[in-house]
């Protein structure tokens, strides 16, 4: 209640009409085994549009990850089907995105592994709906690209964070004090 009496003053902006033109942009992020008990992965993912947060979401994830690597690669996956919805939702209300949408993770090993076509026997495990991803990258509606973990917004949905970061990525969201 503290936090919700202290920030009744945001507002979510967008940068309107000229933001549109640089399409949807997303981050996701993964805290690998963060639950003690079940060693289950939290996941989040932050997708933008004309610079304001238009869906974002916190899970834990429902399998166990065999390393961080996966974990990543996993909420990967999942940001890229939210990203595809969006581009449909878009396009049917008439503002079709013309590049692919980037993505911004901060896991080289998610990345290759996603960008790689070839089943390689260390990823064998991996439920195959995760793979998904890797047609979306060959069909150019998703790009991948590195992003150091100190410069990620998606880590704000992922774990605790000190007052500095985590005023720095809710600012990012697209939140403005009024």
């Amino acid at each position: 209640m503290k936090y919700l009496a202290g920030t009744r003053k945001y507002t979510l902006v967008f940068e309107g009409c000229k933001g549109l033109g640089q399409g949807l942009k997303s981050y996701t992020d993964s805290d690998y085994a963060q639950d003690p008990m079940h060693r289950l992965s939290q996941t989040g993912n932050l997708v933008l549009l004309a610079s304001g947060a238009v869906s974002w979401k916190s899970y834990t994830q429902k399998s166990i990850a065999t390393s961080s690597t996966e974990a990543e690669y996993m909420a990967l996956s999942d940001c890229a089907k939210q990203i595809i919805w969006l581009r449909i939702l878009l396009k049917e209300l008439g503002i079709p995105m013309q590049v692919p949408t980037p993505i911004y993770v901060d896991n080289q090993g998610a990345i290759f592994n996603a960008s790689n076509p070839v089943q390689e026997q260390r990823t064998k495990h991996i439920d195959v709906r995760y793979h998904l991803i890797r047609q979306y990258v060959e069909n150019e509606e998703v790009s991948l690209f590195y992003i150091p973990t100190d410069e990620n917004p998606a880590d704000i949905f992922t774990k605790p964070l000190g007052r500095v970061k985590f005023e720095l990525f809710r600012k990012s969201l697209g939140l403005v004090f009024h």
